[in-house]
């Protein structure tokens, strides 16, 4: 059954702080038959008939007045089984050109994906845990992260983003995003992840259970939605791992305490940062970076302390040549005949103190545009 019998969700929502559900059918036989819930928005309206994801709908509709929801630019599509929020990039999220930055990116995703959840009814005091999570302490953890960016947004741009979920695999979920600035509305950017449970005291994996599938399915598409055709997917594609000794790195490096999440651990946008710690100058002075691909391993805790390691990525189709450090072929640099202004690399973040990988990754650099 979903998780929502009778349910006062001021703990979950404050915009459905006065929805009640009653009686809802489980998605899974959602997908056989159409749920129907009784559903009263207040204790004077009257109860009619509605799908789950109308029933939300309706109460955000209702209690749409709310401080958070008059402030906030978004909210679920016609449908209800996507979510679309506008925001206005700011000042301390560009860096020197002016230019979003990529952790900008990144964490407007995150913000996007979490609104999403809540505007559903789920969590606010987690990253989009469902009641049968809360019960069980089990959490939200990315397992991979996908972001391509065709353009930056610049200081004061709009931008909107879109964002949807859905199943992938026996222990996971996929979260999905497409970004459009919004005078034009041309897509500038798109990006894929998958997201395992967690349990939040053993810390260790856990497989989505039916229960869990049931609370959150009935507000994902019925059919699969990708942000990127499998085809292409260059997400999927697997990364090497890179061994020593590797021509660029950048070693010691330490959390702070803001780059803790609501989770305990260091919140994976701060792994992007330390990727491109280690990203040669004369790189990140001439491109910017159009596509990255994070595969997380392991958690980060405050008092670990990270090296940060970058090799120049070998393909197929590549001319290659031997790159030395201090005289010692250490790197295999990459050259395509059709390509000269692409660079590509493969990444890995490591415990300083035993070696132990945390996470492995890939970015690809184009040149930087004329502005």
């Amino acid at each position: 059954m979903l998780k929502f019998p009778y349910c006062n969700v001021t703990d979950l929502n404050q915009a459905l702080a006065q929805c009640r559900f009653v009686g809802l059918l489980g998605p899974l036989a959602s997908r056989r038959q159409s749920p129907r819930a009784v559903v009263s928005c207040s204790p004077s309206s009257s109860e009619f008939s509605l799908t789950p994801v109308q029933a939300v709908m309706s109460c955000q509709q209702q209690v749409g007045s709310s401080l958070v929801n008059r402030l906030r630019l978004g909210g679920l599509t016609e449908d209800g089984l996507s979510y679309k929020e506008k925001f206005i990039i700011r000042g301390f999220e560009v860096g020197i050109n002016k230019i979003a930055t990529i952790e900008t990116i990144a964490n407007l995703l995150q913000e996007v994906g979490s609104n999403h959840a809540q505007s559903v009814g789920f969590s606010t005091d987690g990253f989009g845990t469902t009641p049968t999570m809360r019960k069980l302490h089990l959490i939200w953890v990315t397992a991979r992260m996908h972001i391509e960016v065709y353009k930056y947004p610049a200081w004061r741009d709009v931008i909107e983003i879109e964002t949807w979920s859905q199943n992938e695999g026996r222990i996971g979920t996929r979260r999905d995003w497409i970004l459009n600035e919004v005078a034009t509305g041309e897509v500038i950017g798109r990006a894929t992840s998958k997201w395992v449970m967690m349990n939040q005291d053993t810390r260790r994996m856990q497989k989505v259970s039916d229960d869990v599938k049931e609370e959150y399915l009935v507000f994902c598409p019925r059919e699969p939605r990708l942000a990127f055709s499998e085809k292409n997917n260059k997400s999927l594609k697997r990364i090497a791992k890179l061994e020593d000794p590797v021509r660029y790195s950048k070693l010691g490096l330490k959390p702070r305490r803001a780059d803790l999440d609501m989770n305990q651990h260091v919140n994976n946008v701060t792994y992007i940062g330390w990727v491109l710690e280690s990203i040669p100058k004369e790189i990140i002075d001439t491109h910017e970076l159009q596509a990255i691909t994070l595969f997380y391993r392991r958690e980060c805790q405050q008092y670990d302390v990270v090296d940060s390691l970058t090799g120049l990525e070998l393909t197929e189709d590549s001319k290659t040549v031997s790159v030395g450090t201090n005289g010692s072929a250490t790197a295999t640099a990459t050259t395509r005949e059709d390509d000269h202004d692409c660079h590509r690399f493969l990444h890995l973040l490591r415990l300083s103190s035993d070696g132990r990988e945390i996470s492995r990754g890939r970015t690809e650099w184009r040149k930087k545009p004329t502005r």
